[in-house]
């Protein structure tokens, strides 16, 4: 097990930039706004091949400073977040507290010195915002009376970063727990993603059984994508707790359209993501969105409707022929109705996301889907369109990570949407596929091609290479010319025969 440091300090002294910079990719938000970071964030990371994590807590305001609304951050978080750190104090073998070096020791880095030494750690000072060699005694010249082993810095330009990783990587080979190697299976990454004050962080609290995230009335309290892992059945889940996802034009803040984008990314790189809805005010317009992305995306997902404790008992059957009404575009899609509060229901998301994740792996080989194809097609064939009926050669299946067919046909374009929803109902209750989302891909092949080719139409629909004569070559440009003017006079001649046909009668 690596060796895990803490990051503490007091708000916008640089946490969030070091954590990123330590760990050489962007995990955490980063913004001059003061209390961007709220849940502590977990990172992992290889110095010198010596592995380590990093827990990015937010900014502590403590003393007179710290009351309800009137702190740095001024949004009511300040003992929500102070216990956040010290939980991840708790949690770690070391300590890396970060001050700023421009504005100088401050009541609050004394405060946040204080918790460090309570925890009973190593500490390493880090002097951030020093931006040279020639600065480091002025910056330094306040902080030595905290009596931590200092070191200078600047997370953003770079400054002295290879020192600090260096003594990052020898306190990790120093403190590393003696810890037997776990052999708990790695299970499920799970994204929560919703509207603000929904319910995820509160689900995720209630799941896990412990208040590990900051849960509020406020809504947006979650800004980060904050990752939330626990053990159970002898697995390792982790859970992806993200920001509220409100309506683009409702979204002013820069910092706010960073959340956003986060959160949808990280419903794309989970294995299954839980979309919460709030039972009170239904599926708005913004979830019908949510849900929209979800199904066009192909995400493997299911649908938890959250706060069940407060619609009335006889009530609650018209709400779920309400969501079953709405949510008929994706009859696919599991529905859970949940109480985060009363923990209620939610038991069923760990086995439900697991056998969705277990149906998107489903492989069936070429030879029986297409005798399965072969049934469904005798069963009911596809209509005539144009005086044409679709014509199927065979169905092969793509390797991609969910369930895609893909059918080769004479012409994709007579296909009508009422069967492929046939086809995918028939695909699914052959191969067990329920829950999982399903991408069917039609080709046109043969004769559509040898058709384009004839008119000479490229298969993209674009003008082709030209006409193809008997020996083999392409039709020079003065012999398509010979050939339409010839056509236009013989198409003269006849409507002139026409018409005097038309006259003698």
């Amino acid at each position: 097990m690596p060796a895990t440091f803490a990051l503490i300090g007091r708000p916008n002294v640089g946490k969030s930039t070091l954590f990123n910079r330590l760990l050489r990719r962007s995990l955490a938000i980063t913004h001059d706004t003061p209390g961007v970071t709220r849940d502590r964030i977990y990172g992992e990371g290889l110095m010198r091949g010596v592995p380590f994590a990093l827990i990015d807590t937010g900014g502590m305001v403590l003393g007179l400073e710290s009351d309800p609304g009137q702190g740095v951050t001024g949004q009511g978080f300040e003992a929500e977040i102070v216990q956040q750190a010290q939980e991840g104090m708790a949690e770690s073998q070391a300590v890396l507290m970060v001050v700023d070096g421009r504005a100088g020791l401050t009541h609050l880095d004394e405060e946040a010195a204080r918790l460090a030494r309570q925890s009973g750690k190593p500490v390493l000072l880090i002097v951030n915002k020093v931006d040279g060699a020639e600065l480091e005694d002025q910056a330094q010249v306040e902080f030595h009376g905290l009596g931590f082993e200092m070191l200078s810095v600047s997370a953003s330009h770079g400054f002295n970063l290879q020192t600090l990783r260096d003594r990052v990587a020898d306190m990790a080979q120093e403190y590393a727990p003696d810890e037997p190697p776990s052999d708990v299976e790695q299970g499920l990454r799970i994204a929560l993603l919703g509207r603000p004050n929904a319910g995820k962080s509160s689900t995720i609290n209630a799941l896990i059984g412990q208040d590990r995230l900051i849960v509020s009335d406020v809504a947006g309290t979650t800004r980060d994508s904050v990752d939330v892992t626990f053990e159970r059945g002898n697995k390792r889940y982790t859970f992806v707790d993200t920001a509220g996802v409100r309506r683009r034009t409702n979204i002013v803040e820069r910092l706010e359209r960073f959340t956003v984008v986060r959160a949808l990314k990280s419903s794309k790189k989970a294995d299954v993501t839980v979309m919460v809805v709030d039972a009170i005010e239904g599926l708005t317009r913004q979830d019908k969105r949510l849900l929209e992305f979800l199904v066009k995306e192909k995400t493997p997902f299911l649908v938890t409707v959250n706060k069940t404790d407060l619609v009335p008992s006889g009530a609650l059957s018209d709400l779920k022929k309400a969501f079953a009404f709405e949510l008929r575009f994706a009859p696919h899609v599991p529905v859970l109705y949940t109480s985060a509060l009363r923990k209620k229901g939610l038991n069923k998301v760990l086995p439900l996301a697991g056998q969705i994740h277990k149906e998107c792996a489903t492989r069936v080989g070429t030879g029986v889907l297409n005798r399965s194809m072969t049934e469904a097609l005798e069963r009911h064939q596809p209509p005539v369109v144009k005086r044409r009926r679709p014509k199927f050669y065979y169905l092969t299946q793509a390797d991609a990570d969910v369930p895609t067919f893909v059918f080769f046909m004479n012409d994709h374009t007579l296909l009508k949407d009422a069967y492929r929803r046939y086809l995918e109902n028939q695909l699914r209750k052959m191969f067990g596929i329920q829950y999982a989302p399903m991408h069917l891909v039609f080709r046109s092949t043969h004769e559509k091609k040898v058709k384009e080719l004839k008119r000479g139409i490229s298969a993209l629909g674009k003008v082709g290479p030209g006409r193809k004569v008997p020996g083999g070559e392409e039709e020079s440009a003065e012999g398509v010319s010979a050939r339409k003017s010839g056509r236009a006079v013989a198409k003269t001649e006849w409507r002139q025969k026409k018409r005097r046909r038309g006259g003698s009668r």
